[in-house]
């Protein structure tokens, strides 16, 4: 299992949990690290937020000394104040900033921000360049195959991004006009690979260790970006990383192991946010934990009215066969 660096951050590995909102905060984020990723992402944290002081914004910008290296992920659209936030900023203990240009949402999108950059490179140039000079660590960008059919110009942008100063560039072969379905196109990012010198890390459709050998095979990429293929799924990171270092496909998790990483969860998100926001946070969460097994949805019924930690338990009781 190869490591990588971006920029003076050495990676030990080649494992990346992506940034999702609403998914990656920081309890999620620990339990993948110590299931093998070897880079974590935060949320997508909004410039103008920290401009504005939105008390919002501070959590997602927590990070604790077990998590390293992680990378603090800004969107905007103005090169200005991008620049501005990220000196002001960058004391903060995380390793790398990332600027996304990949978020298909539409309130981000309707804002000129996200994905729609891939619509102006003479905008997301700027942004890149400023934000890589107003700083001294190492300034990623997250792409997309391009906006929509029409205008499928990744190799182009990631050309421009490293230019301008991008030291390592995230592909996720889908247009944003797809946003999250059909297939994900890996010779896009194998395109995108053989265009720049600074690491490429890919992302769409990696949901199991065969996914992620394949992918790495057709795109030649540094590393691989696990995002929704790790929701419910922490253990992803451990079966992929068996497969490359032993050819050893693990199974899954037994059904004592996800109810008890459950628990560990709900205690993360309590700790991190309070019970009642942290129990609601949950929801969501014991829906892709159990995903697939026998009663789920009974067991998401039951999840959408979980309010403490004690029902957490006893919905991981009635799960595991205890009540």
């Amino acid at each position: 299992m190869h490591g990588f660096s971006i920029g003076n951050v050495n990676i030990s590995g080649n494992l990346i949990l992506g940034p999702m909102a609403g998914v990656t905060d920081l309890p999620f984020r620990l339990l993948c690290k110590e299931q093998g990723a070897d880079l974590v992402y935060t949320e997508m944290i909004s410039a103008k937020g920290i401009y504005y002081n939105n008390k919002n914004t501070y959590k997602l910008w927590e990070i604790d000394d077990a998590e390293h290296p992680v990378a603090l992920q800004l969107f905007g659209s103005e090169p200005g104040l991008m620049a501005e936030i990220a000196a002001k900023i960058e004391y903060r203990n995380f390793d790398i900033f990332d600027i996304n240009m990949g978020c298909p949402v539409p309130k981000v999108v309707n804002n000129g921000e996200g994905s729609a950059l891939m619509k102006n490179p003479g905008l997301a140039a700027k942004i890149i360049k400023e934000v890589s000079q107003a700083v001294n660590k190492p300034v990623t960008v997250k792409i997309r195959k391009g906006f929509d059919d029409n205008s499928i110009n990744a190799t182009e942008f990631a050309k421009m991004a490293e230019e301008n100063g991008a030291a390592a560039i995230a592909v996720h072969g889908r247009t944003r006009q797809q946003y999250y379905g059909g297939k994900a196109d890996w010779d896009i990012i194998r395109k995108v690979k053989e265009t720049v010198k600074v690491p490429v890390i890919a992302s769409g459709d990696i949901f199991s260790a065969e996914d992620a050998a394949r992918c790495r095979e057709e795109t030649g990429c540094d590393a691989l970006m696990l995002a929704r293929g790790a929701r419910g799924n922490p253990w992803l990171f451990r079966q992929i990383k068996s497969f490359q270092e032993k050819g050893e496909e693990l199974p899954g998790p037994g059904i004592d192991e996800v109810a008890n990483m459950m628990l560990r969860h709900g205690r993360g998100l309590i700790k991190f946010k309070g019970e009642i926001m942290g129990m609601r946070e949950m929801r969501k969460h014991i829906a892709w934990y159990t995903a697939g097994y026998k009663n789920s949805s009974a067991i998401r019924r039951m999840a959408n009215g979980i309010e403490t930690y004690c029902q957490l338990e006893e919905l991981c009781k009635i799960m595991t066969g205890e009540k």
